[in-house]
This record gives structure tokens, C-alpha cells and sequence, in this order.
């Protein structure tokens, strides 16, 4: 299945005004990626979610007009790479399919992937980077699924056991192969696991249907009641990175 393409956010500065920028000697780097597989203030969320985290990491941007090429080089230095919302799922498959062993060798040899909506499609396997023990597929086409068209809007979900209310943009539900060792945070109203944490390896992976990291212009932009999802996206985040 394939996501809609995500409304364009606005841009909330780059990696000389976000809080990541200076690199010091002691601090983890975080890699965002930011380019045609992705839109306008989405990779911003992320990283400004990532800066805010307890974990002191330096976050910088990486993609193809960025200082920092997504190449094995770059990931070799990199502590966590975090891939965020974007356009359609065959689309950005196409930019980065040339990445995927790459991403793969990364995580496996014991970094860390970060997925928020487009991001968790892509750490499918169909197509995608093959990061999940099962695969992403598309939660409005699911069965008892409570939006069914790509519109922006809001969803309620279960995050550990509390009921929330999460910005939703067409993002994926995750299908587990029988035995699978992954963690569900977070399920949609018919059941289905919309947030979870996985071993790859050596690694970890942990990705979002749903958008916590989503600042408050998201909701306004589309008339939406603002949610303050914040503390998920912190928990996702602290998923991903434990031991």
C-alpha cells in the first residue's frame, strides 16, 4: 500500500539554528534525513524532537543537498538515523533504495532507526528496508479502521495502555510475523499495532503510524484542536535508544 501525500509543513529552521548543531566530543550524533523523500517541516519535527531528548545528542540533517551525505560513511559515525514523514511510499523508495543496505548494515551492526510515518513504510519490507520482523501496510485501508482518505486530521490510538489523541496523515499500521519478538507501544481502535519497538540485529528500530513529534502548527494549519503528544514521541525515542 501507499501513503497520500503528506501536506507541506513549514519549515522550522536548519541545522545552524536548530538546537543540534556544534558537535562536542562527548555527545552521540543523530542523523535526520532531509530531501525529496521527505517534506517541508517534518524532518524539522524531528529533529527538534531529538534535541530536546535527555540523550545530548548532536542532530544534523543528512540527504543529498545536505553537508552530510546518507551514505554508509556517514552512518558509520552516526549513533541513531531517523527517517520522518513524507510523500508517497514508491516515490521515496526510489530515492532511497540505493541507501538500503547501507541502512540495513547500519542498524544491524548496532545503530538505531527512528520511523515516523513515511519512515515506518519505509522500514517495511514492501517496498522498504526490510527492518521489521513482518512489514508495514496501510492502516485507512484496514478493516474497522476509523479514517479511511489521506486527509490530515486527528486519531485516537492506545499508547501503553492510556487513550490519546495523535496528528494522523495516511500512516501505516505494522503486521508481525507469528513469534515476533517486538514491542507494541501503541494500537489503533481495531487492534492494530501502530507503534512499536523491535531488535534488527544488533540494533534497535522502533516507528510510529501516528505523528507525536507533531508541533502545534500542524494542528492549526489544518483547523485541527491542538494535542501536546510530546512525552510520546519522548518515549519512542527512549524506546530506541536503551540497551
Amino acid at each position: 500500500m501507499e501513503p497520500a501525500r503528506e501536506g507541506v509543513r513549514k519549515p522550522r529552521g536548519d541545522a545552524s539554528t536548530t538546537p543540534t548543531c556544534a558537535a562536542t566530543g562527548h555527545r552521540r550524533l543523530a542523523l535526520v534525513y532531509r530531501g525529496p523523500a521527505s517534506q517541508p517541516g517534518c524532518p524539522e519535527a524531528v529533529a527538534e524532537l531529538l534535541g530536546s531528548t535527555p540523550w545530548n545528542l548532536d542532530v544534523r540533517f543528512t540527504g543529498p543537498d545536505e553537508v552530510l551525505p546518507l551514505a554508509a560513511r556517514t552512518l558509520s559515525r552516526a549513533a541513531l538515523y531517523a527517517q520522518p514523514g513524507g510523500g508517497t511510499l514508491s516515490s521515496a523508495y526510489r530515492r532511497l533504495r540505493w541507501q538500503r543496505r547501507a541502512v540495513r548494515d547500519f542498524v544491524h551492526h548496532g545503530g538505531r532507526y527512528l520511523g515516523f510515518c513515511l519512515g515506518g513504510y519505509l522500514a517495511g519490507a514492501t517496498p522498504g528496508f526490510g527492518l521489521l520482523p513482518g512489514d508495514a501496510d496501510q492502516y485507512i485501508s484496514s478493516p474497522g479502521a476509523t479514517v479511511h482518505d489521506g486527509r490530515d486530521t486527528v486519531i485516537q490510538v492506545t499508547w501503553r495502555g492510556r487513550p490519546r489523541t495523535v496528528f494522523f496523515q495516511d500512516g501505516p499500521l505494522f503486521v508481525l510475523d507469528e513469534g515476533a519478538d517486538a514491542r507494541i507501544l501503541a494500537t489503533y481502535d481495531n487492534g492494530a499495532a501502530a507503534a512499536l519497538v523491535t531488535r534488527y540485529g544488533g540494533g534497535r528500530v522502533a516507528v510510529t503510524g501516528p505523528h507525536p513529534e507533531a508541533t502545534a502548527d500542524w494542528y492549526t494549519d489544518h483547523g485541527l484542536p491542538v494535542q501536546d503528544t510530546r512525552d510520546l514521541a519522548q518515549e519512542l525515542v527512549e524506546a530506541v535508544m536503551q540497551e
